[in-house]
């Protein structure tokens, strides 16, 4: 469309409320999830933390920067999409496919983000480009949810690539975008959680067991370095030879010490 507005009137006119959106969805899926760890770790399930090293007070200040500057290049690119939208470069869809439509739609999202994230996250390994993509994530060795967004700018711009690339092939339903940007952050700071937040059986059931756990990524934080790349689940890890060969280990390690203490701990109620 010839009247589209440019990009910079869009980010001056609608950044401050993009921003706002993207900050508090962050803020609020971080600040819960490492609320229900400080309330769990006042419990019998506080055997659950993954590591023994604790986070410091410095590591998740530098990690909430990290994530706000992350929010700053959201908004930026969201502007461009935003004109890419306007200008019919990109998708705009504002109707439905009917909810089994929708719903398969936003599992398609999910998968091919999933997948996305596993080849650029491991492309970010390579040594000539990590040092300017993916070291500043990797500074948090015992991560807290605070980590969902602490990028370096370059990465914070490979993850947003991923809506435009969408936008440009597939139209999506409003919802079905909104919808997956609120998993999309919740799962994130779950999985940098540094507590099992899974129940113990999750590995033992097919229905699950491909599914992410915060061990999972908690083991790529603390001694994968090459390994445990996937976002929401492990088929591209385990496809790719790429899982760590100890995680089904230690993720049983991890939630079997909280079942041993209930276990003792149920004869001395009795």
């Amino acid at each position: 469309m010839l009247d589209a507005l440019p990009p910079l009137h869009i980010l001056l006119t609608k950044g401050p409320f993009v921003f706002a959106f993207d900050f508090g969805r962050y803020l609020i899926a971080a600040a819960a999830v490492a609320a229900i760890v400080w309330g769990l770790r006042r419990t019998t399930l506080r055997t659950r933390k993954i590591q023994a090293r604790e986070a410091t007070l410095a590591d998740q200040r530098r990690e909430f920067a990290q994530s706000v500057q992350t929010v700053g290049v959201y908004t930026l690119v969201s502007a461009f999409i935003i004109w890419g939208v306007d200008t019919g470069v990109l998708h705009r869809f504002e109707g439905s496919y009917g909810w089994a439509g929708d719903l398969a739609l936003l599992a398609a999202i999910i998968v091919a983000h999933d997948a996305y994230f596993y080849w650029v996250h491991r492309a970010m390994h390579h040594p000539r480009l990590f040092k300017t993509f993916h070291r500043a994530h990797h500074r948090s060795i015992t991560p807290t949810p605070w980590a969902a967004y602490s990028f370096a700018v370059p990465e914070a711009f490979v993850m947003i690539a991923f809506v435009p690339i969408w936008l440009f092939f597939v139209a999506t339903p409003g919802w079905v975008m909104l919808t997956w940007i609120l998993f999309q952050i919740v799962r994130n700071a779950m999985g940098h959680a540094g507590f099992e937040l899974h129940p113990r059986w999750w590995l033992s059931t097919p229905l699950t067991r491909w599914i992410n756990t915060t061990t999972h990524h908690d083991l790529h934080h603390s001694g994968g370095f090459n390994r445990n790349y996937g976002l929401y689940f492990t088929w591209w890890d385990r496809m790719m030879g790429t899982e760590h060969p100890h995680y089904v280990e230690r993720f049983h390690a991890v939630v079997a010490e909280s079942a041993m203490r209930d276990s003792e701990a149920a004869p001395a109620a009795a």
